[in-house]
């Protein structure tokens, strides 16, 4: 990425919790130590388009580049909502990462381990549900879970574009147990203006 370039601009096809289509838009910033401020949306396929959704805000600062090797931190605030026909659930969380890997100006190979967590739950029981189980309560819930993930990612860039594929496996914050969803994948595209 050259200087000039300081928008960029992704979309990524994938399996996280279910299969998902994103986009996003970060913005780097002339400093010393390179920063790019980001956001990324995502919508999993189905019915209802909006019903489910994620959404991050946040950025990446580089800490460390020595010859073609690099170390990146992230972090964003993480907005959920998930609903299905018993509840409706939006949850505030955050997600921590650190990627190393080496870098070359074509093509780089790294790895990645992040932690993701829910800070806080609203759950909203439906009629339904109600109906059924009428004790059933909705409100605010501290604090909710956390999932930790691990993988690797490799990328090729062509002129200001880049195409790059992620993988990995995830494992709740107990380090015990499988999520629901022990693995994710995505293949993505950026243009970078």
């Amino acid at each position: 990425m050259t200087s000039e370039q300081r928008h960029l601009f992704n979309i990524n096809f994938g399996f996280d919790y279910g299969t998902t289509v994103g986009i996003g838009y970060g913005y780097k910033f002339n400093t010393k130590l390179p920063i790019v401020l980001n956001t990324e949306f995502s919508v999993p396929f189905g019915e209802k388009i909006v019903d489910d959704l994620k959404s991050k805000i946040g950025g990446q600062i580089e800490i460390l580049n020595i010859n073609e090797f690099s170390t990146t931190l992230k972090a964003y605030g993480v907005f959920r909502r998930y609903e299905n026909k018993f509840t409706r659930l939006f949850n505030i969380g955050s997600e921590f990462a650190i990627v190393s890997g080496y870098y070359k100006p074509k093509w780089y190979v790294a790895g990645e381990l992040s932690f993701d967590k829910a800070i806080t739950t609203h759950v909203k029981p439906s009629d339904l549900t109600r109906t059924y189980f009428p004790e059933a309560i909705d409100g605010w819930f501290i604090p909710s879970g956390g999932n930790f993930s691990y993988g690797i990612q490799t990328g090729y860039s062509f002129g200001t574009n880049e195409i790059n594929l992620k993988g990995g496996k995830v494992i709740e914050e107990d380090f015990k147990s499988d999520s629901f969803v022990p693995f994710y994948l995505s293949l993505g595209y950026t243009k970078r203006i």
